[in-house]
């Protein structure tokens, strides 16, 4: 066996994503081969990568099968997190991905979801971040149990800078994390935009792969600040199956799709998609209608990321402070991990395809 041989065998691993072998897009690091072992080291393009394990079987066989059956081959891993961020990285400049959970009307669980799609990217081994945009209605103190916490303050060349709180792993901010919950947030826009864009400069993220930002529902001023302030990876949509959220749904993909912003969707995630009763496991009851997300998603030829069920879990998870991901029910995270699992690829593959992210430019 020879370092070539074994190269010339991976070169016919594809990586299932972007479409090329392993060792075209340079994933395969410090080949070694050392009588009948072969050791070797995959790059994959994020920690939390759902298809390493399948990657390893592939290079396994195919080394097996090509140069040496009686091959004994060690894969390990690393990573590094693709970014497609150009601009002069001067806001959030240690932050690889950004990521918006949007959805086109309250109600439908996009909070839910920010948060157990931060911590699932969180449990692959990605560094994660979970900002909460939604300032006229912030739900993160309470999903994570942090309620009544205050931040820590740095001083950086006389600026004072915001540290995030860290729960569960990840590193996160919110607007309820510095105003009174009994409070209310009465800001006109152009204050709203201002606090927000504020929101974003001033707080100490330090370095992620992932910074999910939890969106306020509909389409609006401050949909429009973050996407000027900083490069948006690209968006995910929250709905549920019916028709009034999907009418508003619609909204939040025209918004994205427009020519003055074209910020791509990483995919549609359908919740609340049926109810399955703990003493009847294999029913399904279609509360909202049947498949509505997923119809959707085809109808505009997006990528569906998948179902989450309506839980009782996933709701006293969000209610007690401990999301579902960190929670004892195994079906609730397994659908949750699907759901993830497709966001993760779907964004290696708008990193590996489409032009670079940038800030857009709306007057």
């Amino acid at each position: 066996m020879t370092v070539e041989s074994i190269l010339n065998a991976l070169s016919n691993v594809q990586e299932p994503d972007l479409g090329k072998d392993l060792v075209t897009l340079n994933m395969i690091k410090d080949l070694v081969v050392d009588g009948s072992e072969v050791r070797f080291t995959i790059v994959l393009t994020t920690p939390a990568c759902p298809m390493k394990d399948l990657m390893k079987n592939a290079c396994e066989n195919a080394i097996k099968l090509l140069v040496n059956k009686e091959a004994k081959v060690i894969v390990s891993f690393t990573s590094n997190t693709t970014s497609l961020r150009q601009d002069e990285k001067t806001v959030l400049s240690k932050v690889k991905n950004i990521i918006a959970v949007v959805s086109g009307k309250g109600g439908v669980g996009k909070s839910t979801v920010s948060a157990n799609l931060a911590l699932a990217l969180a449990e692959g081994g990605a560094k994660v971040g979970l900002m909460d945009a939604d300032i006229y209605g912030p739900s993160v103190p309470i999903m994570f149990g942090v309620r009544g916490q205050r931040p820590l303050m740095k001083d950086e060349d006389g600026k004072g800078i915001i540290l995030p709180l860290e729960k569960f792993g990840i590193q996160l901010m919110s607007i309820g994390l510095l105003v009174d919950e009994k409070d209310a947030v009465v800001w006109r826009g152009p204050m709203a935009s201002s606090a927000i864009r504020q929101f974003i400069t001033d707080v100490d993220w330090g370095e992620l792969d992932y910074l999910v930002i939890d969106m306020p529902p509909g389409t609006g001023d401050i949909h429009l600040t973050i996407m000027q302030t900083v490069p948006v990876t690209g968006v995910v949509i929250v709905t549920t199956p019916q028709t009034v959220a999907l009418a508003d749904a619609k909204k939040a993909i025209a918004m994205f799709g427009q020519a003055n912003i074209k910020v791509p969707i990483i995919g549609l995630v359908e919740n609340m998609a049926y109810f399955t009763p703990a003493e009847l496991p294999n029913n399904k009851y279609y509360l909202f209608g049947k498949e509505g997300g997923q119809n959707l998603a085809s109808e505009y030829d997006l990528p569906f990321l998948g179902q989450i069920p309506l839980v009782q879990s996933i709701r006293e998870g969000g209610d007690e402070g401990v999301p579902a991901m960190v929670g004892k029910d195994e079906v609730s995270k397994e659908a949750l991990r699907l759901v993830v699992s497709q966001a993760v690829r779907q964004i290696a593959i708008r990193n590996a395809n489409l032009p670079k992210t940038q800030t857009i430019n709306v007057a």
